[in-house]
This record gives C-alpha cells, sequence and structure tokens, in this order.
C-alpha cells in the first residue's frame, strides 16, 4: 500500500508570507538508521516513492521553517506563534517549540518544554541517531536547556535564541554544541 503525504510550510521571504507545498509519496516507515542529511535532493528522491520515516517528516517540516524569528515561548502545533516574555513581540519558535511542531506533522506530540521532551521518547546514543532524533545541549545535571532536530550527516535544524532565527548549524564540528551535549532522544 502507498501513503501519500502532503507538506505545508511557510516562511517570511522579505516581510513576505511565502508557501510551499511538498507531496511525498510512500511504501512504508522503515526502521533502518538513515545516515544521509535530509536535503532538497533526498526530498526528491522520497517524493519519487522512497521510503519516508516520521523522522524524515519531522525535518522536512523543520526546514520549512528555515528563516522564522526566534520567539521566547513561541511555537505551537501548528507553526510559529507569537512569543511570551522576551517573545512577546516577536512571531516565531523557540527551540522546543520549533521542535514540538516538526514531530506534531509527523503525528507525534510532544510537550512545549526542552525538560520534558528530553524525557518524551527513547533515548538513544548519539552513533544510533537517525534524521529527525532530537538532539539536547546545556543544563548542567539539570534540564537540558536547548533542543534540535537532528537532519542528517553533521546538522542539526534550531531556534537557537533571542535575535536569531531558525538555521542549521554544524553541531559535531561546533566546540559549543559538542562540549554541551547532553542526550538525544527519538520521538514516538
Amino acid at each position: 500500500m502507498i501513503h501519500r503525504f502532503t507538506l505545508l510550510w511557510q516562511r517570511t521571504v522579505n516581510g513576505g508570507l511565502f508557501v510551499g507545498l511538498f507531496t511525498a509519496l510512500a511504501a512504508a516507515f522503515p526502521t533502518s538508521a538513515e545516515a544521509v542529511p535530509l536535503t532538497t535532493e533526498t526530498l526528491k528522491r522520497m517524493a519519487k516513492g522512497e521510503r519516508l520515516t516520521k523522522g524524515h517528516i519531522a525535518a522536512a517540516a523543520a526546514l520549512g521553517q528555515l528563516g522564522v524569528s526566534f520567539s521566547w515561548g513561541g511555537g505551537s502545533t501548528k507553526g510559529p506563534t507569537i512569543g511570551i516574555g522576551r517573545g512577546a513581540r516577536t512571531r516565531g519558535f523557540d527551540c522546543s517549540g520549533l521542535t514540538l511542531y516538526a514531530w506534531s506533522r509527523a503525528g507525534i506530540r510532544l510537550s512545549h518544554y526542552t525538560g520534558a521532551q528530553f524525557r518524551q521518547g527513547r533515548r538513544i546514543p548519539l552513533t544510533a541517531r537517525r534524521i529527525g532524533d532530537l538532539l539536547f545541549f546545556g543544563g548542567g545535571t539539570g534540564d537540558p536547556t536547548h533542543v534540535a532536530l537532528y537532519l542528517g550527516g553533521k546538522l542539526m535544524i534550531h531556534a537557537p535564541k533571542t535575535g536569531d532565527v531558525v538555521k542549521k548549524t554544524n553541531f559535531l564540528n561546533s566546540a559549543y554544541y559538542r562540549a554541551n551535549f547532553r542526550g538525544a532522544v527519538r520521538p514516538g
């Protein structure tokens, strides 16, 4: 049986809203590890009928938000929202808002708090990571203070901080992210 998935994404470009549509056909959700970064070429191959995982759906949803503003407390299952506190005047995502949005596109509900997301799903070793897995950073021995979504290779996508935007980062080559890595979780 072939399943059809349509991903709707939006992003702000020069003050206007840019909406895109991606349709993929897939036979099943595989359980094997994915080593190839999620790129435009990967998305095209998936559209031609290659296997599509829930992690791929989440990653594609997050990639559709590249360039959206960081907003403290921002983000919901429907997309960017006006934040709270420091984000009260900005429409966008904070780190956990981006990951909860992305995974909601794959049918998985996550809390809007990094510490709670750290406990939602199965812990996995960094060496076993797959596209879509959540990567956690900071917080010492308490709850992690930052979450990102793994894209493949050495890349993650995240909403880093106030004044920044959703972007891709090479976390394995970053001394900061390597030193502050807390663990990886596979939702679902």
